[in-house]
């Protein structure tokens, strides 16, 4: 007892020195944005960027700290540390996303990092790949792992993020695959490293591994919170006409998906009834499937189309993959997040190349360019020019083929899935060393250690040997079918 208490003292201490670093850093590194600086913001009395973005900036936010940390509440006995957590490890990794995006972006004058409302906006994005990491190991491990993962993530995820949009020039609105394909198999990664599939093989921590009636319905406010704001997650970083097809797409995508799985979910049980993981979970896949073409030319019907793929596989993920990476590879995953952001995201980015693939001038006119940068024509060429009258601003590109662009698509795609693996298991080794300290298996998936509780709610005893084995069985039967 007293063991687990000076760890845990040392490891709060830890979350305290890790701010005051931050605090240093962004002393340092930090200055605020000519239109937020009152020395150099031309017109005090025009709104500029804030009113362009604060608003889905704002929805973003409710996304993260409310429909993230929502969602995990499905835990019956982890309720605090799903939203609590979700809220520590946020709010640490939006100040961390602020410096790592930054230091790729800094300004050549004075080499500081300059804040604006837009690097709130992508930092919070940033931070939803490591809120999807956590899924894969929600309950079983501490406070400090989650931030150490985080930091660590944060640092590849913005590096690959940078060699996408800046080197590779892959378009991905939505973030689907810098984001969603990046934090899933970050996250499975780690957890296979930290060998949690073979302790809930055997039976070990996972007396508490299920959900209750209130639990699945407080999941469900993060579900529809999600659900609802998941148009501004896509459209956030585009402008004009491209951020209201972001915005329909994103839309369509989700209604259709939210259809498809209450369907899917119900032909695939026994007694064709709704499982409320699937609904939870599998409703929003539309939103990640359409991510990397949101803001492309695919029509209403194709985001409808791509909304009931993505929740028929979805559903499936859950049905029937996840218990076969449990059981066959030992991979634990408890939120699903292969099946909500993982496929779904490679889905997306197989639906981006295919669009930029056929993506031409007759489809999007001179707006093709600004749509794929590095499809625009060189400097000085006369399409350039003609171009450049309708579209001021327009800036020479690579004068990519479209094949050439579905290619560059295709490979940031990959690049993330392998970047997301190798930096994960680096990761999961990290967390292994025995200086940091690791939740027990008899404490898993429950607020006890994490929490003081409520008299009511304090887990005096644990369930006996008996007890245990029938909730691991009845846990397997109903949540993850095996």
């Amino acid at each position: 007892m007293m063991e687990t208490w000076i760890s845990q003292r040392r490891d709060v201490i830890l979350f305290l020195v890790i701010q005051v670093v931050m605090l240093v850093l962004f002393v340092v590194g930090t200055r605020y944005d000519d239109e937020a600086d009152a020395r150099t913001a031309e017109d005090k009395k025009t709104p500029g960027i804030v009113a362009q973005y604060y608003p889905m900036f704002q929805d973003v936010h409710v996304m993260i700290f409310v429909g993230f940390g929502f969602l995990m509440t499905f835990l019956k006995k982890y309720g605090y540390s799903s939203v609590g957590f979700n809220m520590l490890v946020a709010a640490l990794m939006v100040q961390w996303a602020i410096l790592c995006q930054g230091f790729w972006n800094l300004d050549p004058e004075d080499s500081k990092i300059h804040v604006s409302v837009t690097s709130l906006l992508t930092a919070d994005l940033a931070a939803a790949a490591v809120l999807i990491s956590m899924g894969a190991v929600l309950g079983k491990t501490t406070p400090l792992q989650l931030l150490i993962m985080g930091l660590l993530e944060i640092v590849v995820s913005t590096a690959n993020e940078h060699l996408g949009v800046h080197v590779l020039k892959a378009v991905d609105a939505g973030a689907s695959m810098y984001v969603h394909v990046f934090g899933a198999y970050f996250g499975l990664t780690v957890s296979l490293i930290l060998g949690h599939g073979t302790k809930i093989r055997k039976g070990e921590g996972n007396a508490f591994e299920g959900a209750s009636y209130t639990s699945d319905l407080f999941a469900m406010i993060g579900s529809v919170f999600l659900w609802m704001f998941w148009p501004s997650f896509n459209g956030a970083m585009v402008v004009g006409d491209d951020q209201h097809r972001a915005v329909i797409n994103t839309y369509l995508s989700l209604a259709s998906c939210c259809v498809t799985a209450f369907a899917v979910s119900a032909l695939v049980s026994k007694e064709n009834k709704f499982d409320m993981v699937h609904i939870q979970n599998a409703t929003l896949a539309g939103g990640v499937a359409i991510g990397t073409a949101a803001d492309m030319m695919v029509q209403p019907y194709g985001a409808l189309a791509v909304g009931i793929i993505a929740g028929a596989l979805s559903v499936f993920g859950y049905r029937y993959l996840q218990p076969f990476l449990l059981q066959h590879l030992r991979l634990h995953d408890t939120c699903g997040v292969n099946n909500l952001h993982g496929m779904p995201g490679i889905l997306a980015g197989i639906i981006g190349a295919l669009m930029a693939g056929v993506a031409s001038e007759d489809t999007y006119l001179c707006s093709l360019y600004q749509q794929f940068p590095a499809r625009s024509p060189p400097d000085n060429s006369s399409e350039l020019i003609e171009c450049q009258d309708l579209l001021p601003g327009l800036e020479p590109g690579d004068n990519r083929s479209a094949s050439a662009q579905a290619g560059y698509q295709l490979l940031a795609l990959l690049i993330s899935f392998v970047l997301a693996i190798v930096s994960g298991a680096v990761t999961g080794l990290i967390l292994r060393l025995p200086m940091i300290d690791r939740t027990p298996g008899d404490k898993w998936f429950t607020d006890e250690h994490h929490w003081e509780l409520p008299e009511d709610n304090q887990q005096h005893h644990r369930p006996d040997e008996d007890a245990s084995k029938q909730q691991t069985t009845e846990f397997y039967d109903s949540r993850i079918h095996i």
